[in-house]
């Protein structure tokens, strides 16, 4: 086992950590990097609660066009005029969130990356502070693809890895099928590994080939 000296957490610098290389080992190595289409990112998030706000958009834009046009608001004071005012922005949420999830996605984009080393992956992302998380291999327990109208106009989709630690989703990924089935066989393969090492499997597995009999 390497021995870990006094100085092992000792601070160097104060560099703030905000880059894949900052988080490293010293024997890693970028095998594979790339960031979300930035299109269909956008777009994703554009039309994904389209739907809802147009409805609620709609409907108060109709209460409020009927109040104005039967002159409801001529007979108010102003705390009712005032009051009214607040409901509608209030009610309006759906819209407000709608509108904040396009302007949120457009500025995280550019610090969103994806890493693959030969130990695991590395997902940056955040707006103001940076987040990085770790998935190990070894930690993955499913790797699914999610293809979307959106995902097939840009050739792109979304990979969902479940592990032992959470679930992570790296949205937006260029030649999906391909990534996907790699990430699949590298998990795949870490785990027999670590279940079955090379020195303890048999040249021929005679149970492989056997009928299950329940």
């Amino acid at each position: 086992m390497k021995k870990i000296d006094e100085n092992y957490f000792k601070v160097v610098n104060n560099k703030k950590i905000c880059e894949i290389e900052d988080v490293l080992e010293q024997d890693e190595h970028i095998l594979w990097r790339d960031k979300p289409h930035k299109k269909s990112y956008v777009w994703s998030n554009f039309f994904s609660l389209l739907p809802i706000a147009l409805i609620w958009l709609v409907a108060d834009s109709f209460f409020i066009w009927m109040m104005i046009s039967s002159g409801a608001f001529e007979e108010m004071d102003a705390f009712f005029i005032v009051f009214i005012i607040a409901f509608f922005l209030l009610h309006l949420m759906p819209v407000w969130i709608w509108i904040s999830s396009v302007a949120k996605a457009k500025l995280e984009h550019k610090n969103i990356e994806y890493v693959f080393t030969e130990k695991r992956i590395i997902i940056r992302s955040g707006i103001i502070g940076i987040d990085i998380q770790s998935v190990y291999y070894s930690d993955i327990e499913s790797v699914n693809l999610k293809v979307g109208l959106i995902d097939k106009i840009y050739k792109v989709g979304d990979v969902y890895l479940v592990a032992s630690n959470g679930k992570y989703v790296l949205f937006d990924i260029k030649n999906p099928y391909d990534i996907t089935s790699k990430l699949q066989k590298i998990t795949l393969d870490i785990k027999a590994d670590i279940y079955y090492p090379n020195a303890y499997r048999p040249t021929e597995n005679k149970g492989y080939n056997t009928k299950y009999k329940g």
